[in-house]
């Protein structure tokens, strides 16, 4: 069977990473319609998976105002549209592939998952790393009880200091209000593994952070509005923008040009927000974080995220009752320690890039085709990480205080019961 889907959002995420799965295997995974504001992506997304004119969308409510015609709706929008969309999904009787985070809404996170169980469709969230050979490595390891009980674990996100100037300062991901938190927005991830690894329930946590550097009060004196003003520290600054787009970041720039010359870049880039400088942007996320959490079982675990690192890496070191786990995700090796014989067996993962979303992808449309059982990264199983996500950024708002998790989601829980969605799915 060859799985019919229909793309809502054809940026970078889902035509650039997602999409081309189906190129790769056409006769498990075929497009049926795309959906996308922006004609150029539109259009070019349409040509690229030939897809027919009656069914290629501007809004994307026109196509599933339509009768259901495909199988499954891949959602790579814009945080903040995902509830609407992916709602409107399920209740047309679509299985859902959606993009992480599943809503900048604790409230609508609960509504999703209950929205999924009710109309008995799938809801899987874009987890990637769970699928990695790097992570999956790792949890065999802990499966297979060579460590013992996981007592505690440290991860470490390195976003690296063009990534945060890139996506969280200049770019759609650099303010809460219209997107998402940084611990929503990029750490989600992070948070998902440590609840995965441990394989228990997180009962409270407590989390510092702030918004360090990137502010106004920040930019050396006679900064400019943007780089190309004439900017009098323009060989001396580390965020200059086109020092990155046409040098490392060159493939970042197809966020605002379909052409990657040089002199495209150098022609567009002034007219865009990746053209500003960093300390005279309207971001509000932060630039550094810690949360501390414990589980049900006593176990403890502590995440980091910092800005200002050379590259962008995470970093994990896992403690167990027999040995111990430390790994470094861009290097794809991890090392176990064995606390019985004294021994260390160092472990090195074949990754070409494309292994974590293909299995995922694969595993999607195999369930969306047998429909048996739930995905690694269903709405069920992605919901605690969500959860500790919103605990996090809301004790860093309260100046560190320890949250019960539980009592947490039960409040949500009674504020989405107000909302009587339930009745409407």
């Amino acid at each position: 069977m060859t799985i019919k889907a229909i793309l809502i959002g054809a940026g970078v995420r889902g035509a650039n990473v997602y999409a081309p799965y189906a190129r790769n295997h056409p006769h498990q995974l075929q497009f049926a319609a795309v959906a996308e504001p922006d004609p150029v992506r539109r259009t070019s997304f349409a040509v690229d998976y030939d897809i027919p004119n009656e069914h290629i969308y501007e809004d994307w409510r026109e196509v599933l105002q339509k009768p259901r015609f495909a199988d499954a709706v891949w959602i790579c929008t814009q945080d903040r549209m995902h509830y609407e969309v992916a709602l409107m999904a399920l209740q047309q009787g679509y299985h859902v592939l959606l993009e992480k985070p599943i809503s900048p809404s604790p409230i609508e996170c609960l509504e999703l998952e209950e929205a999924a169980r009710k109309s008995n469709r799938l809801l899987t969230i874009c987890h990637v790393l769970r699928y990695t050979p790097f992570w999956t490595g790792i949890q065999n390891v802990i499966e297979s009880g060579d460590i013992g009980r996981v007592v505690d674990i440290q991860l470490r996100e390195n976003i690296g200091y063009a990534h945060m100037a890139h996506s969280y300062v200049r770019g759609n991901w650099n303010n809460a209000a219209s997107a998402s938190p940084m611990i929503l927005a990029k750490s989600c991830h992070d948070l998902d593994l440590i609840s995965w690894l441990m394989g228990e329930e997180c009962v409270r946590l407590s989390s510092f952070g702030s918004l360090f550097h990137f502010v106004k009060e920040q930019a050396p004196e006679g900064a400019t509005e943007r780089c190309s003003d004439g900017c009098p520290h323009i060989k001396s600054c580390c965020y200059v923008d086109q020092r990155y787009y046409m040098g490392e970041g060159r493939r970042h720039a197809q966020h605002f040009s379909g052409d990657l010359s040089d002199q495209m870049i150098r022609q567009q880039l002034p007219h865009t927000p990746y053209g500003r400088c960093v300390y005279h942007c309207d971001n509000d996320v932060v630039d550094h974080q810690n949360v501390n959490l414990q589980f049900g079982n006593g176990a403890t675990a502590s995440f980091s995220l910092s800005a200002f690192t050379h590259d962008s890496s995470r970093s994990v070191q896992i403690s167990g009752t027999r040995g111990e786990i430390r790994g470094n995700m861009a290097k794809q090796s991890f090392t176990v320690y064995s606390f019985v014989d004294g021994s260390s067996t160092e472990i090195q993962v074949e990754d070409g890039g494309r292994e974590g979303t293909d299995r995922m992808l694969h595993e999607f449309c195999e369930q969306v085709e047998f429909f048996t059982g739930s995905s690694l990264t269903s709405a069920s199983a992605s919901l605690q990480s969500h959860m500790m996500a919103f605990a996090a950024e809301e004790s860093r708002l309260n100046n560190g205080q320890c949250l019960e998790l539980g009592q947490l989601i039960d409040r949500y829980r009674v504020e989405a019961t107000k909302n009587c969605f339930y009745c409407t799915v």
